[in-house]
């Protein structure tokens, strides 16, 4: 079973799924060995990595390598942020192509001008809703198969109101798009209204940002709403940059990681859950040295 098809029956399902933000290749095998369902190849995490904010400052090629990294290293169904699709109609296909291509089992599209905006910052502009629908078919006819699942994000919410955002899904969904995603739900009414107009009707995502413009709920809550996933967008790089502030400065004062060494792991540590014993055993399978059989060395 593709991981593609393994996504499209996990949405399907009476569950939630839990899909962990990612940037690296690391922290995807982190969030695989934790038992997330899936994993999501996030701008917002993208950007911070180059110490950028999420505004459009990284290319499509910074995020197809990020994407190619991921899935080299994981076995979870990837979910790629392509933004707006880092152009018109004509360059959503190329995207949505590339990044199939690279292993992506769904594809995000959102209805941002470009450059965007990260969802919950403020002041963003959005085109059309023609011009999104004709941008989500040119996704769903360049996608290799019905497999790969095609996510249409509004940020209507904060520019048109409410109810502009639920007719902009109404209309994305009606183009053909698997998944909708209403990003910023203001209050508990606004999540409520969402699945009372759309559950049973079309797939719904939840993103849920420490410090963001929706209340924070837990998944259990997310999945008696009815929403069908929830990703973690920036929580992983939020941790990181918090958990080096802590480090760095520690280091700096005490010129010593010692008082760190609780909170880290150590060289053999790292070692094995990057898998460096189990790959250090399989180039002995093809040292040359080591072939039985190979003919003895000739003495000089």
């Amino acid at each position: 079973m593709t991981s593609g098809k393994v996504l499209r029956d996990g949405v399907a399902g009476k569950g939630l799924l839990h899909i962990m933000a990612t940037h690296s290749p690391l922290s995807a095998r982190l969030a695989e060995e934790a038992g997330f369902d899936g994993l999501w190849a996030s701008g917002f995490e993208l950007s911070a990595l180059y110490g950028l904010p999420d505004m459009s400052l990284v290319t499509m090629s910074q995020h197809l390598e990020m994407l190619r990294c991921i899935t080299g290293r994981s076995s979870l169904p990837v979910i790629a942020d392509i933004d707006t699709g880092f152009g018109n109609a004509l360059n959503v296909m190329r995207t949505v192509k590339v990044m199939a291509g690279r292993g992506a089992s769904a594809i995000q599209l959102e209805d941002q001008t470009t450059p965007k905006r990260c969802g919950h910052l403020a002041d963003k502009r959005l085109i059309p809703t023609a011009e999104m629908v004709g941008k989500l078919r040119a996704a769903l006819d360049a996608r290799p198969s019905a497999e790969t699942l095609i996510i249409a994000r509004t940020d209507a919410i904060a520019v048109e109101g409410f109810a502009a955002a639920l007719d902009r899904a109404e209309a994305y969904r009606e183009a053909g798009a698997d998944m909708l995603f209403i990003e910023a739900p203001r209050s508990d009414a606004e999540l409520a209204e969402i699945c009372a107009r759309f559950r049973g009707r079309a797939p719904l995502m939840a993103n849920m940002v420490e410090g963001g413009r929706t209340p924070p709920k837990e998944a259990k809550e997310l999945e008696a709403l009815g929403f069908s996933l929830v990703i973690f967008p920036g929580g992983t790089v939020r941790a990181l940059a918090h958990a080096l502030q802590g480090y760095f400065a520690s280091l700096h004062q005490h010129g010593s990681t010692k008082p760190w060494r609780d909170r880290m792991l150590d060289f053999n540590g790292l070692n094995e859950m990057i898998g460096t014993p189990e790959m250090l055993a399989l180039g002995r399978r093809y040292d040359e040295e080591a072939m039985p059989g190979k003919p003895e060395k000739a003495d000089a």
